[in-house]
């Protein structure tokens, strides 16, 4: 008997679910090393730098993280294709560039602020404008702590740029940058692809058998602890955990129209979702990408530590709204 077109394995379904998407991720990650390598072999990473250079200054960080922070406003595919070439030719230690990726924290949210906000406001009004400014919030806190922490644990840099070693007098014109950016774009693709294409998969495979599910479903039922909030706002919670945003928006329209939750109880209960989905979804979403610049392991330490400290934030906001 012929497999159902519907079936996971069919190439309809394949081509949906799995080659497309990787397809995409695959494209964004091509498009933002190739415009890190133009950035660096035009040598405006040097202007870049200069738009953050105080708070990189404050912060002990090179100059490139500075202009990795700058190009993340833009492009955090970019921003980290900076750091990655940074580290990759030595520029940078492991522990340097493991904070200026922590130090992009604020402008790799505000590039989904505006998404995030288009989504919230038609469905849930002003307390949308809350909850967009309490996760707001929570991303300057990132980034403000990693200030003082690389302040603390790196030397002042020596003074000039690292990556920007030619002489002030040196031009170079577009043509020569296109050929070398052109060239370091194609020895790198091949290991953006050789990583990224096998975690995405294994990624893929996870959720198709349902691995993330279990993890959800493991989650939502040991959610006793969250008895401080209302017994409605639990659907909202689930919801965030077992679907994207808009399942838990949907519901946290619904109550809210309703009059079962307050404004106040509906942010509380989406601040709770996001910090207890965020985690599995930035290991399912976000390390197929960072494999792309980084080895396995060092991505998945980035991750790590950037998702750990996002929790912790995103916990110390939602406590300092939950008792305001």
């Amino acid at each position: 008997m012929l497999p159902s077109p519907d079936a996971p394995f069919s190439l309809a379904a394949l081509w949906h679910a799995l080659f497309w998407p990787l397809l995409r991720l695959l494209l964004g990650l091509a498009v933002g090393l190739l415009i890190a390598n133009l950035l660096e072999a035009l040598r405006w990473t040097r202007y870049l730098a200069r738009l953050a250079a105080p708070l990189a200054r404050t912060a002990h960080l090179r100059e490139v993280a500075g202009a990795s922070f700058s190009l993340a406003f833009v492009s955090p595919a970019a921003a980290n294709g900076l750091l990655s070439d940074s580290h990759g030719a030595g520029e940078i230690s492991g522990r340097e560039l493991m904070l200026a990726n922590l130090f992009n924290s604020l402008p790799a949210y505000l590039v989904h602020t505006p998404t995030i906000f288009l989504l919230t406001w038609p469905v849930l009004g002003a307390p949308a404008v809350t909850y967009v400014g309490l996760t707001l919030l929570a991303a300057a806190g990132r980034t403000g702590f990693t200030v003082l922490l690389s302040r603390r644990l790196l030397p002042p840099p020596p003074p000039g740029c690292l990556v920007c070693k030619a002489d002030d007098d040196t031009r170079t014109d577009w043509g020569a940058a296109l050929r070398k950016a052109w060239k370091r774009f194609l020895r790198r693709l091949p290991k953006l692809v050789y990583f990224t294409v096998p975690v995405y998969v294994l990624m893929y495979l996870l959720q198709l058998y349902g691995f993330f599910n279990l993890a959800e479903e493991w989650l939502a039922a040991h959610m006793g602890w969250l008895s401080f909030l209302k017994p409605q706002a639990m659907g909202i919670i689930v919801l965030h955990l077992a679907a994207e945003l808009g399942a838990a928006l949907g519901a946290a329209g619904s109550v809210l129209q309703t009059g079962a939750l307050s404004p106040r109880d509906v942010v509380l209960a989406l601040m709770v979702g996001n910090i207890l989905s965020t985690p599995m979804r930035a290991i399912r979403h976000q390390l197929p990408s960072y494999t792309g610049f980084f080895r396995p392991a060092l991505a998945l330490r980035l991750i790590l530590a950037n998702q750990g400290l996002r929790a912790f934030s995103m916990v110390l906001v939602t406590l300092l709204y939950y008792f305001s």
